[in-house]
């Protein structure tokens, strides 16, 4: 009678220890496709935070007069851009310099602006932005004439992946003011395609 008790309870501990390894074995599972799909999740949060390069052009303290006396703060001026024809510039303010910047980017890519390039990662037409008392003209170069411009507005062309222009700057030396003019002048070119289209009329047309 022992002995059977004996073998009974062996298989009862048997069974008991067989049936939690199985469970964890599917907790395991789930837990390794769970941790593969966040891998994905993150490696294309990766990927496309990559293709945007951030420059700062400008970091300043500033300070504001409250009842306490003077609260200071950090402004920096960041340029965001994919080098593909999106390029944006913003302004962030905190008080430590890694917060304004960040907050600098994430405004940069609210204001993003898309500009059409040619074959020779020039633009297509002559184009003029104004800012405050900024002033920035911005021309069409030949291939193998770089990026001639200085400023702000270098550090926005560079970006918006234009590799052959000729900017000038023809008002305030502001670093921001500038970087809003070129920002508005890409903004309103346009290709001869869509003027053709908006006109109403053909290709040939315009260039004749």
């Amino acid at each position: 009678m022992t002995d059977s008790k004996n073998q009974s309870q062996n298989k009862r501990a048997s069974g008991s220890s067989d049936t939690p390894p199985a469970a964890d074995g599917k907790q395991e599972n789930r837990r390794s496709r769970g941790e593969k799909r966040g891998g994905r999740r993150d490696r294309r949060g990766q990927e496309r935070d990559s293709e945007w390069q951030e420059r700062v052009v400008q970091i300043r303290r500033v300070s504001k007069t409250v009842k306490g006396g003077k609260k200071m703060s950090f402004r920096a001026i960041v340029v965001v851009g994919n080098e593909k024809g999106q390029v944006g510039v913003g302004v962030g303010k905190a008080g430590d310099v890694i917060g304004a910047v960040r907050k600098g980017v994430a405004d940069g890519k609210k204001h993003l602006v898309r500009v059409p390039l040619t074959r020779n990662s020039s633009i297509p037409t002559l184009s003029n932005g104004r800012d405050g008392a900024a002033s920035v003209l911005i021309r069409p170069a030949a291939p193998g004439t770089g990026v001639i411009a200085g400023g702000s507005i270098r550090t926005v062309l560079e970006l918006a992946g234009i590799k052959n222009v000729l900017a000038k700057r023809l008002g305030s030396k502001t670093p921001l003011n500038n970087a809003r003019a070129a920002m508005v002048a890409l903004s309103e070119l346009r290709t001869h395609k869509a003027t053709a289209k908006e006109r109403g009329i053909s290709l040939e047309q315009i260039y004749s």
